[in-house]
């Protein structure tokens, strides 16, 4: 969609938020919300942005979280824009601060991990004070330790091993997918091309999926994907990278530094400013 024509739109939406946003039911946010994915491109964004303020307007609970939560989820699929991504942490960090979320465990409720992946990963603001929020922050950037630190060993669909480590002097882009995901499969043909056109540079995209190889080898014989297939099998590798949804990516440089790291379904364009932290070469 053309960058000024959404803003305007975007703009004629916060501009009638008095008359629009006040009416939402809760049972009309989450019909809206199941629809969200079914729009096309062009209103995705407007919608999006509707939705954070109508479910901002609901009068604080639990279920005001949960909403706020479920579209901070849809948010990170393709390129919404920051406005959208913006109000949508907006809602959840209100949301939050007026209902707070009990931990039942060592690692903070959801609803802060994604409002701090938001934050860390789709570079939006959250003013929450909230030491729950806080220790989200905490966490994932000791995983992201972790991560740069890990390395493994996977068969591809041919039984040729790969091995991450040996790929230094590469640039690496590790995707975790599955054949049963939307939005990942909406990204691979996009993950395809950048593989062509920066195979000759160095870079290597290796699709990590734990699903059987039977159907994996049916879905990538369909689409023609030409990177290599890694076959995760006993999910020890999703665990290494602290991996909670799908599809995620994760770029490192070329002496192994994790470098960026996407949250969700990319675009192209999202993919090339990934890829534009290295020393790649447009």
């Amino acid at each position: 969609m053309n960058s000024i024509r959404r803003t305007m739109l975007i703009a004629a939406v916060l501009f009638a938020a008095p008359l629009l946003y006040a009416q939402a039911s809760e049972q009309e946010i989450i019909s809206q919300l199941k629809n969200l994915r079914s729009l096309s491109a062009e209103q995705r964004p407007v919608s999006t942005i509707k939705l954070a303020n109508d479910i901002r307007s609901l009068p604080a609970s639990p279920k005001k979280v949960s909403l706020a939560d479920a579209l901070a989820h849809l948010v990170t699929e393709g390129d919404q824009g920051s406005e959208a991504r913006q109000a949508v942490a907006d809602t959840l960090s209100q949301a939050l601060a007026q209902s707070p979320v009990a931990a039942k465990t060592d690692r903070p409720p959801m609803p802060y991990m994604d409002l701090a992946t938001l934050v860390r990963y789709e570079h939006v603001t959250a003013t929450l004070d909230d030491p729950l929020f806080a220790k989200a922050s905490q966490v994932l950037a000791d995983d992201d330790a972790e991560i740069e630190k890990a390395d493994f060993t996977l068969k591809d669909l041919h039984g040729k091993k790969v091995t991450l480590s040996e790929l230094r002097g590469k640039i690496v882009m590790v995707n975790f997918w599955a054949t049963w995901c939307g939005p990942c499969r909406l990204e691979m043909p996009d993950l395809d091309v950048i593989y062509t056109h920066y195979k000759s540079q160095g870079l290597v995209v290796l699709s990590i999926t734990d699903d059987d190889p039977i159907k994996v080898n049916s879905v990538i014989g369909r689409m023609g994907y030409h990177p290599p297939v890694l076959l995760d099998t006993d999910d020890k590798v999703n665990k290494l990278f602290h991996i909670t949804g799908i599809p995620k990516t994760f770029v490192f440089n070329r002496e192994g530094k994790l470098v960026g790291e996407a949250i969700d379904q990319c675009t192209q364009r999202q993919f090339f400013e990934l890829l534009a932290k290295t020393d790649l070469k447009p």
